[in-house]
């Protein structure tokens, strides 16, 4: 009884946390379109204001407007006026006071996790943590710099070493590069491999292959 108990739960737990997490997402935007809504029926004539109503009540529409308002931002970020409007907003608003510091950190950390040319989170590393002896999986994040690079020896990288089973709380270390081991396994195999604790190991690296003998 217990075995089939465990094995179904096996089974349907993955889905049902994967149900919740996207109802959760949908509330949210759904929340956030409600919001907008209220905002618009404030300036909007008395005439319009039914019909922006109605809207409230269609499951799933703030996720498809935000999808809708991300694809038409970077539409108009791609071209020059674009990016010199955002130029000016940038300048805007690290002229503001606290504004600015809450503002340019979350920018500097989002330009560095998603910009196509960055090298944050590309490289998954093992790395001895928190003893000598004792291993775990890291990411590369970059490399230090500035005043923290002069008083280091040698070449450093900085490394997130995160928790498990929620990867989004770690630690960040700045490690000797030699004694970093780089890993084959990807960045997506890596944190399935932390969120699991171990138990969803990656395949093992596909021997190189060998060249065929010519006669």
């Amino acid at each position: 009884m217990r075995k089939y108990l465990i094995t179904g739960l096996l089974v349907w737990m993955p889905l049902a946390i994967t149900v919740w997490v996207l109802l959760w997402v949908l509330g949210l935007m759904d929340g956030l379109f409600s919001w907008f809504l209220s905002l618009s029926q404030a300036v909007l004539p008395e005439a319009m204001r039914e019909g922006i109503e109605s809207l409230r009540r269609v499951p799933g529409l703030g996720v498809v407007v935000l999808l809708i308002v991300l694809w038409l931002t970077g539409l108009f970020v791609a071209n020059i006026f674009g990016q010199w409007f955002v130029s000016q907003w940038d300048r805007l608003l690290h002229k503001i006071p606290i504004v600015k510091s809450i503002y340019s950190s979350v920018k500097q950390v989002s330009d560095t996790l998603f910009s196509s040319s960055g090298n944050a989170f590309r490289e998954a590393v093992l790395v001895q943590y928190p003893r000598a002896g004792s291993w775990t999986i890291a990411f590369v994040t970059g490399a230090p710099s500035g005043e923290v690079a002069s008083h280091l020896n040698g070449p450093h990288v900085s490394v997130y070493v995160p928790t498990t089973p929620n990867p989004t709380s770690g630690f960040f270390l700045m490690m000797p590069r030699s004694e970093v081991l780089p890993l084959a396994m990807s960045v997506d195999e890596a944190l399935k491999y932390i969120i699991s604790m171990g138990v969803v190991a990656p395949p093992p690296p596909a021997p190189p292959r060998v060249a065929p003998a010519r006669n």
